[in-house]
């Protein structure tokens, strides 16, 4: 059997291998229908990306670049830990969550429960986990967040959030619709969001506030609430110097 022929079973069988992770992997694969323990995985998420955002602030390099870009902040999506494995094909994914400020009131809303998914094709082996911070800059980037499904990069233009340099880089020469922050751990020197499918997780929006909501309607009619998410919502809002 030629090179050519012997390589296609190996492919076939990375991508099958790939897929049946991520139709199993939390969160991923879009909205899965609403069951018993949707309550608990949504206030699993909301812990866990108020943990991540308490790490993010307490990180030496990247605390000064993100304080220095929230108090501009339309919203904020947070992925406490995104998935990536890789072998010939690759993909990424996780859950977060969303909360939106209101210029007027100062105040921050939310959460709304989101996927992050990606594919990609290329010579690449390995496998590691992030945790990932998107801040909308701009209406542009806090509509696409807010819709359905939106494609990063092409809904909304993504730029990678400086890391280092003080505060006074973090606004320099910064015009995308969205920020993209990261802490990296594993193989890869860090995830590009850029192609990434943002979409939202009906299930978990319903169980978390006992009723069907778009994101919309919980993060700018604010047409529920929900006290469990008191400590995420101050986090953020403290961070970002608002009330």
């Amino acid at each position: 059997m030629n090179a050519r022929y012997g390589m296609r079973p190996l492919t076939i069988a990375a991508l099958t291998a790939l897929v049946g992770w991520l139709a199993i992997a939390p969160g991923i694969g879009g909205v899965a229908p609403a069951c018993a323990d949707d309550v608990m995985d949504a206030q699993q998420l909301v812990e866990k990306s108020r943990m991540a955002f308490d790490e993010f602030m307490a990180d030496a390099e990247l605390s000064p670049n993100l304080r220095a870009v929230l108090p501009q902040a339309k919203a904020v999506l947070i992925y406490p830990q995104v998935l990536r494995l890789a072998f010939i094909f690759g993909g990424s994914g996780g859950s977060g969550v969303l909360l939106a400020h209101d210029e007027k009131t100062g105040t921050w809303s939310g959460p709304a429960f989101y996927t992050l998914g990606q594919f990609s094709f290329g010579l690449q082996a390995g496998g590691d986990a992030a945790t990932i911070v998107l801040v909308a800059l701009t209406d542009r980037g806090l509509s696409a967040l807010l819709s359905t499904s939106s494609k990063l990069g092409a809904d909304a233009s993504v730029a990678l959030g400086p890391i280092g340099g003080g505060a006074e880089v973090a606004t320099a020469n910064l015009s995308a619709d969205i920020v993209s922050y990261s802490q990296d751990k594993g193989l890869y020197a860090g995830i590009s969001v850029n192609g990434a499918v943002v979409a939202v997780r009906t299930a978990l929006n319903q169980a978390y506030y006992g009723k069907d909501l778009t994101p919309s309607a919980i993060l700018i009619s604010r047409e529920a609430t929900n006290p469990h998410a008191a400590p995420l919502i101050e986090a953020v809002s403290k961070a970002a110097g608002g009330k």
